[in-house]
This record gives C-alpha cells, sequence and structure tokens, in this order.
C-alpha cells in the first residue's frame, strides 16, 4: 500500500482525499533539489546560446510531458531571434511505429537519435521509474555520444538518476505515477516562467 493507497482509505469523499492529495504534493515538492532544477536550466540556455538542440524523450504520460516541454520552450518563449531548438522523440507516430515494428520498440527512440543527436545537443529523458528499457537503451547511447543528459524521475529514481549528469527528481513511493507526473509537469512551467522572462528581457535591449 502505497501513500495513495493510504489517503483513499483513510478518506470519506472525493473532497476529503483531494485535500491530502494537494497537501502531499506540497510536501513531495518541498523536497524537489533547486540547484538540479538551477543546472538544468543552465543547460538548456547553453544549449540555445550554442544553437544547440534539446531533445526530450519519453513513454507514455512522460511522452506527453516531453511533448508538454517542447511546446513551451520552443514556442511558448517566443524567441524567434535567438529559439530554443527543441524537439520531441514522441510526436511523430509514423515514425515511432515504423521503428517498432522493424527493429522493436525498445529501438524508437535509440533509432531516432542516431538521424538528429549532434556534438552539443542536451538530451533530457524522462521517466517515473527510471527504469523504462527504451529509455536507458537511448539514455546509454547518449552518454557514449559525449552528450549531457538530463533526467526527470519518480520513484527512487531507478537506473536513469543514476546516469544521469544532472537528475531532477520526484521522490515518492513505487507507483505513485500521478503525484510524480504532476511535479513534471510544474518543472515545466517553473522553467519555462524563467526562460520567458529571460528572453524578455532580452528583447528589451534590442
Amino acid at each position: 500500500m502505497n501513500e495513495l493507497d493510504r489517503m483513499f482509505s483513510s478518506s470519506e469523499s472525493l473532497a476529503e482525499f483531494a485535500d491530502k492529495y494537494l497537501k502531499y504534493l506540497g510536501q513531495v515538492l518541498q523536497k524537489m533539489d533547486r540547484s538540479a532544477i538551477e543546472k538544468m536550466g543552465q543547460a538548456i540556455l547553453g544549449a540555445r546560446e550554442n544553437s544547440k538542440k534539446i531533445i526530450f524523450l519519453g513513454n507514455g504520460g512522460s511522452a506527453a510531458t516531453a511533448s508538454h516541454f517542447v511546446n513551451d520552450i520552443a514556442i511558448g518563449t517566443r524567441s524567434p531571434h535567438k529559439p530554443f531548438k527543441a524537439l520531441a522523440l514522441t510526436d511523430n507516430v509514423a515514425i515511432i511505429t515504423a521503428i517498432g515494428n522493424d527493429d522493436g520498440y525498445d529501438s524508437i527512440f535509440t533509432k531516432q537519435l542516431e538521424v538528429h543527436l549532434e556534438t552539443g545537443d542536451v538530451v533530457v529523458a524522462i521517466s517515473a521509474s527510471g527504469n523504462s528499457p527504451n529509455v536507458i537503451k537511448a539514455v546509454e547511447f547518449c552518454k557514449a555520444r559525449g552528450n549531457t543528459l538530463i533526467g526527470i524521475t519518480g520513484f527512487d529514481g531507478g537506473a536513469l538518476k543514476k546516469l544521469s549528469d544532472i537528475n531532477v527528481h520526484v521522490q515518492t513511493e513505487k507507483g505513485e505515477y500521478g503525484p510524480v507526473e504532476d511535479l513534471h509537469m510544474v518543472l515545466d512551467h517553473l522553467l519555462v516562467s524563467y526562460l520567458i522572462r529571460i528572453v524578455t528581457a532580452e528583447k528589451a535591449k534590442l
């Protein structure tokens, strides 16, 4: 039984469960490493400064988070004069299904990285468990190429936490996908809110 199960079993209504869930999110959020968030932001700004790509990947809910990150960073920052070249390996169904059919699901990210990954690019791997085989295979590919790897993880972090150059971790009990994915999106909006203001300050000086 994890914390969500305990909250449910001790709640007499959805309203009571909601109160406990939101309080729990706050507790987990307070444990997130601010210095890791700082390092992630600096890596993304560094990629932009050097005209390098920021490549996101993940499965399931983390795939949606990867796509959302790219939308917010590449488009939401409104920075065409000096763009954030963000790319999600989760967005092309034809490519994903072709690779899955021909080479296996474990290769859906690696085969795309073989085409897109260049020296200096930053790769952001998102995984609640940190143990998804296709994510770890992609991470190992990136590490072998010498690219900076940012891992966004949950639960105990799994293999991804250990392999990451920079790790932003949401510490929960295993299986608590909701709180982990909630806070991964908080990270997205927190980071992009900061980047937007960096870009706005730059535009004011043009």
